[in-house]
């Protein structure tokens, strides 16, 4: 057991619920400072549900620059781009462009599979020793092609271990639609799919209370509601502000989501951070069109994810949206979208519609890292794979702070 220590994470969404959660579970004491009044109330709250620990590769890819291109001509197009004269942007856009190959790409999403799978194992040990009530299932994840191309370069890499019923499959048109059903008017136009069984569904925004409430009962923990503010003091160690006033921080783990960049700020760290914004819809369909499954409309970029008895449908990628207000034009377009593709749904919205910021890094790995600043430690840029990778990163600042990482990289 490593020796017990005092720790401030700022940021109470799913990346700081974990991330405490882990600590705590070390034997540390812990306070998490969330600016709101209720934690998991950003990009938490309402994204698309899924656990994807097997398709976890950064958009940053090649051939991605000529398709966004097609996708930027198109009418409600998955992703959309509005340019400012902000030099961050432009920044991001390039470094962006400088991950877009193939070679970068595995290398990356061998990172984040690895990040992925070991969150996985230990949400399990989570799950085991108590921790529920976030509506998790294991149904299997299914991604739906339309392009023949772009499935047999899928069904290439999809990773194929003869008997071994936990890695991905390439399944037919008519296969795709024998495992969801729901998505039967699509089969004209598939050209097929891949399908992960081990992956997983679960109400983010269910799964950041029951952290809160499992960290409620421990003695280490304490949660404190304000606004944090950071600066380096006389020695060049990070300072926390709670309020304006100062706060015994101890050893702080930056957890803030998009909020970091400009939070590190005024330590001298500039985070390669861009809120990449996406929208959600979540329906309460009739038990007929509520998939088992999980489905990943490839081509428009939806996710489909049965939570309970809703359905909730993410989408899109907003380049230059500055804040969550919901755009009218997006969400009518999503909407339609849904109605094409699942005709026979009754249209019932459960919740009004919900964006967020996803607070993505050039690369699409996020930064789970020591710093140059002594007593500060990164846990942000995750994008909109926050709720899969929440866990893994947990235990990879838990060993940086037991020392067991074995990485002496910073940021």
């Amino acid at each position: 057991m490593p020796a017990r220590q005092t720790i401030t994470i700022i940021g109470g969404g799913v990346i700081g619920l974990t991330t405490a959660f882990a600590l705590v579970r070390e034997g540390h004491d812990v306070t998490l400072i969330e600016r709101h009044d209720a934690t998991g109330r950003e990009a938490s709250y309402a994204n698309g549900g899924q656990l994807s620990y097997r398709y976890v590769k950064p958009l940053a890819d090649a051939g991605v620059v000529r398709e966004a291109i097609g996708w930027l001509l198109r009418e409600n197009s998955p992703i959309s781009l509005r340019l400012r004269a902000d030099p961050h942007q432009w920044l991001w856009l390039a470094a962006f462009l400088r991950a877009c190959s193939r070679r970068t790409n595995r290398r990356n999403a061998a990172l984040l599979l690895d990040l992925a799978l070991s969150g996985q194992r230990e949400l399990q040990v989570w799950r085991e020793e108590g921790l529920g009530n976030f509506l998790w299932r294991r149904p299997g994840k299914l991604v739906l092609y339309r392009n023949a191309e772009t499935f047999r370069k899928a069904a290439e890499s999809a990773v194929q271990t003869a008997g071994d019923a936990s890695q991905e499959q390439a399944l037919s048109p008519t296969a795709c639609i024998a495992a969801a059903p729901a998505f039967a008017d699509l089969l004209p136009r598939l050209a097929g799919g891949i399908f992960s069984p081990q992956d997983e569904v679960g109400d983010c925004h269910l799964f950041c209370e029951a952290l809160r409430a499992a960290l409620a009962k421990e003695s280490g923990f304490r949660l404190v509601h304000g606004v944090a503010t950071l600066r380096r003091d006389a020695r060049g160690q990070c300072e926390v502000m709670l309020d304006g006033q100062d706060f015994e921080a101890g050893l702080v783990v930056l957890a803030a989501g998009i909020a970091s960049r400009a939070l590190a700020r005024p330590l001298g760290l500039g985070l390669p951070l861009y809120g990449l914004k996406g929208y959600s819809l979540t329906y309460r369909p009739s038990p007929d069109f509520l998939p088992e499954i999980s489905v990943t409309d490839y081509d428009n970029r939806v996710v489909y994810a049965r939570l309970g008895e809703r359905l909730r449908v993410a989408a899109m990628v907003d380049i230059g949206a500055e804040d969550t207000s919901l755009d009218p034009r997006r969400i009518a377009g999503l909407r339609a979208l849904v109605a094409r593709t699942l005709p026979g749904m009754p249209v019932m919205e459960d919740e009004p519609p919900w964006a967020g910021l996803r607070p993505a890094t050039p690369t699409g790995v996020p930064l789970v890292t020591r710093t140059r600043i002594d007593n500060l430690l990164l846990n942000v840029g995750h994008g909109a794979l926050g709720f899969t990778l929440s866990v893994g990163s947990a235990l990879r600042i838990r060993d940086i702070v037991a020392r067991r990482d074995g990485k002496g990289g910073s940021a």
